[in-house]
């Protein structure tokens, strides 16, 4: 008897041992969010977590296939939420630089700000840059540093097609986009979803993104739409109000989509 015991113990044990070894795996590919927690619960986010059950961080940089070494730019940063979010994804040897444009600078001296408040947690004791770097420039004209594995534009590909954009700015910015990667390298975009047929008017009077007009802007430019995601999706958003809308801001329905440059 304490044979026949003694053999199933063992016999549960290494069953333990294999399942151990596979579960990881497991659980990765269930939820490849969970990679991301370090950057998640970094400290200089601390402000930054009270919106993280509707923006999702681990999501989105599970779908934009940040990695550690990564050298990715964030373009139109805002007030910095996903600056700080790709610091620490991209690791020590990863660079993030952090897009601010000259015109949303003028009208909104605030942005400045925020760039610099950005900025400020990753810098060494003379106040100088480490692994995030702050970028300012024309919208059309960013003039990264170096070429980048990956840029993220979060809810701002719109701006480009406003009307206070001189003719042409959103042709120009897309393309210096696509010239600003490497060869295999990612764009993401996330932005508010206008009505199909929205076109420029949806972008100017309700800060939405007509997904025909996107694509097609995108498209042209040479980029290959390689993964569309629901993750923001909002069924019950009619695509009707302005985003800043009391009745919608912070719920609206919006498109993610990650599009390569071909190598």
């Amino acid at each position: 008897m304490r044979r026949l015991l003694f053999a199933a113990l063992a016999a549960t044990a290494l069953a333990s041992c294999g399942s151990g070894t596979d579960e990881p795996a497991a659980t990765e590919t269930q939820d490849p969010a969970r990679q991301y927690m370090q950057a998640i619960t970094d400290i200089s986010r601390s402000d930054d977590q009270q919106y993280d059950a509707k923006r999702k961080p681990g999501e989105l940089l599970a779908f934009a296939q940040v990695k550690k070494g990564d050298v990715v730019g964030d373009y139109i940063m805002g007030g910095g939420y996903v600056t700080r979010l790709l610091a620490t994804a991209v690791g020590a040897d990863g660079k993030v630089y952090a897009f601010q444009p000259t015109e949303f600078i003028s009208f909104r001296p605030e942005y400045a700000e925020e760039q610099d408040a950005a900025i400020a947690p990753y810098t060494n004791d003379q106040g100088e840059p480490v692994r995030v770097f702050p970028v300012r420039g024309p919208i059309a004209e960013p003039g990264w540093p170096e070429p980048l594995d990956t840029i993220i534009t979060v809810m701002n590909l719109h701006d480009l097609f406003i009307p206070e954009m001189p003719e042409g700015t959103a042709q120009k910015a897309i393309a210096n986009l696509y010239a600003s990667l490497k060869p295999g390298g990612t764009l993401v975009v996330v932005d508010h979803v206008a009505n199909a047929g929205g076109g420029l008017d949806a972008a100017g009077k309700l800060h939405r993104m007509d997904p025909e007009l996107a694509k097609k802007a995108l498209t042209d430019a040479g980029f290959v739409l390689e993964e569309e995601s629901d993750l923001y999706a909002q069924p019950g958003d009619p695509h009707e109000a302005n985003v800043f809308d009391d009745a919608i801001r912070g719920s609206t329905d919006q498109f993610a989509w990650r599009l390569r440059k071909p190598a």
